[in-house]
């Protein structure tokens, strides 16, 4: 299954069974309705042939050994706990969750910088858990940058499992996409996005060849190059699953383009992607079965040398027009001064009243 199928398959998604899972574990409670997911996780384990072949290339490469038919359960259970645990955290229910937080600090600066910052992650633990932060520090505010095609669809998995949930989302590939990226950087919040995948295989220098695990797997330089623009720091942000109601959300700096000249951002952003690249593998090491994508990742057949899996045929990609960036950048409305004058004396009296530096959430 390639880049392509695997986002197509997504957007199959049942509303109605997602809307009476919602209601059946929300009642329930999350210990008595995760019995449910077991029977979805063996249908999933014995109808997805694809989704299993994914699972044991990629876990013979993070474990460094052939991967079992048990590896490949708890790898897919893993997947169907967060989804799982995504109905909950979705509806503010933290007091279930044992969360656990490292290098909170990172977040807490770049959020006093009153400038916001990136918060780019993967396709490995769970996003939603990032929702933890916000119990205790409401004023924090996180932004979902996505292409355009998935925000009706994740706008609508987000209505169904909580009509009231405020999430915003920017859709990216349009004209003022880098302008509203900007505004939402120069109010403080911080900006969210999912940087290892791409969904157009060719698109140009919009992917680069990087060894992953291994083996070269192209990764999308377009969070890089946004963040490179707009001048701001990017921070690495992964929450893993741990078992049972455990999750551990890790941050790690991962680059800072607010010094960066335009004739350095070329090479500032490939050192940011291997980085990048190189956080993504620790923790697939750490924690294997948190890795959520199943599909040949590699595009090039399994592990051990098997048939080559033909590449997609290329189609163009959406970019955001040139001068947009160099709107986003240059142009600075009043209203983003009054902001960013008012913000940075809230962000200071906020923060004597709360505590960023503990690890763990009470």
């Amino acid at each position: 299954m390639n880049r392509s199928s695997w986002a197509q398959a997504s957007e199959r998604t049942s509303m109605p069974m997602l809307r009476a899972m919602t209601w059946i574990s929300l009642r329930l409670g999350r210990r008595l309705s995760r019995l449910v997911h077991y029977p979805a996780t063996a249908y999933f384990l014995l109808a997805s042939p694809s989704a299993r072949r994914a699972s044991r290339e990629f876990l013979q490469r993070a474990l460094g050994r052939p991967a079992t038919l048990g590896d490949i359960w708890q790898h897919m259970l893993t997947f169907g706990s967060t989804i799982h645990d995504r109905l909950f955290l979705l509806n503010e229910r933290f007091d279930l969750f044992d969360i656990e937080l490292h290098n909170k600090a990172l977040v807490r600066d770049a959020w006093l910088s009153g400038r916001g910052a990136f918060l780019l992650g993967a396709h490995l633990g769970s996003f939603e858990v990032m929702r933890a932060i916000g119990r205790t520090h409401p004023e924090l505010r996180v932004a979902i940058a996505m292409y355009e095609e998935n925000v009706q669809h994740i706008n609508t998995l987000l209505a169904a499992m909580n009509p009231t949930v405020k999430q915003d989302v920017i859709g990216l590939g349009q004209v003022d996409s880098m302008l509203r990226v900007r505004d939402y950087l120069d109010s403080g919040s911080m900006i969210g996005m999912l940087a290892d995948r791409s969904l157009l295989r060719d698109a140009g220098g919009s992917t680069r060849s990087v060894e992953f695990l291994g083996t070269p797997a192209e990764f999308p330089l377009g969070p890089l190059h946004m963040a490179a623009m707009l001048r701001r720091p990017v921070i690495f942000m992964t929450g893993l699953y741990r078992g049972g109601n455990r999750y551990d959300i890790h941050f790690e700096t991962l680059a800072d383009f607010s010094k960066v000249e335009r004739g350095e951002r070329a090479a500032e952003i490939e050192r940011a992607l291997r980085r990048y690249v190189g956080f993504v593998e620790q923790y697939c090491r750490a924690a294997p079965y948190n890795w959520f994508n199943f599909y040949d990742f590699w595009q090039h057949g399994s592990a051990s040398g098997g048939a080559s899996t033909q590449a997609p045929a290329p189609r163009r990609a959406k970019v955001a027009a040139g001068h947009a960036a160099n709107d986003a950048t240059n142009a600075a409305p009043a209203r983003n001064a009054t902001v960013a004058a008012t913000g940075s004396a809230q962000r200071a009296s906020l923060a004597a009243r709360h505590d960023f530096t503990s690890t763990k959430e009470p």
